[in-house]
């Protein structure tokens, strides 16, 4: 369930380089205000419970998420602050898209859940988008990732850091937006979403090194796959 899941050898090599600095979770952010995110989702499953996802809620049962995040009995955590005082979790049924492959592309999944949530002051639902996003475009990112890249230390609060997206010809592959630069997603922020402008474009999926201290984070687009998405919440029981 991690974001290192696509990394490359060439990385893990410069990665193991004496002097290559080390990169902290949401590198160069902050602490978000206690629920002022409210439609940021805490994924994990119960038991294996250091392997967390991020994800944000589209409508009162549904979240959607990164498809590498799949997990045997995944639960969801709404209205999450401080991760070692969870809520009551609630169980989901997981749709994947069916032409991922554990690989780049198609790295997207809705999760319904069991029981629909009511939307409060602490949670509610974030808008998708109805146009692609522009690159330049101001956007942030955020998560309970790691705090020390290669270091098993999760925030226990929520983060964000606002990132640029790149013309889309600068990412890795189709139907992708990226990011670039010191700061960025860590380990643990999977599946988060990418805002810009209240709207939630991107799905964190994963990232590669290109410099010492310069990380290109790679998002699924979600405009994208609006049509699978509106499927999906139409059509499932």
């Amino acid at each position: 369930m991690s974001i290192f899941w696509f990394i490359t050898t060439l990385l893990l090599l410069h990665s193991c380089t004496p002097g290559v600095g080390v990169v902290h979770g949401i590198v160069d952010g902050k602490v978000s205000s206690p629920h002022s995110r409210p439609y940021m989702v805490y994924i994990r499953d119960p038991q294996t419970p250091s392997e967390a996802c991020g994800g944000f809620l589209v409508r009162e049962d549904f979240v959607l998420t990164a498809a590498h995040c799949k997990k045997d009995h995944l639960m969801v955590y709404l209205g999450v602050d401080d991760t070692n005082d969870l809520p009551e979790g609630i169980e989901v049924d997981a749709f994947p898209h069916e032409s991922f492959a554990n690989k780049p592309g198609y790295d997207i999944m809705l999760l319904k859940l069991k029981t629909p949530v009511t939307l409060s002051e602490t949670v509610k639902t974030i808008a998708l988008p109805g146009a692609r996003a522009k690159s330049s475009s101001n956007c942030m990112v955020m998560g309970w990732g790691w705090e020390k890249y290669g270091h098993a230390s999760p925030s226990r609060v929520l983060r964000e850091v606002n990132s640029t997206l790149l013309d889309s010809e600068n990412c890795a592959i189709p139907h992708t937006i990226c990011t670039e630069g010191t700061a960025g997603p860590s380990q643990g922020d999977d599946g988060g979403p990418l805002i810009c402008g209240n709207v939630a474009q991107g799905i964190m999926s994963y990232f590669i090194q290109v410099e010492s201290t310069t990380y290109l984070s790679i998002y699924t687009q979600i405009f994208h796959y609006l049509p699978w998405i509106r499927e999906i919440m139409e059509t499932t029981l």
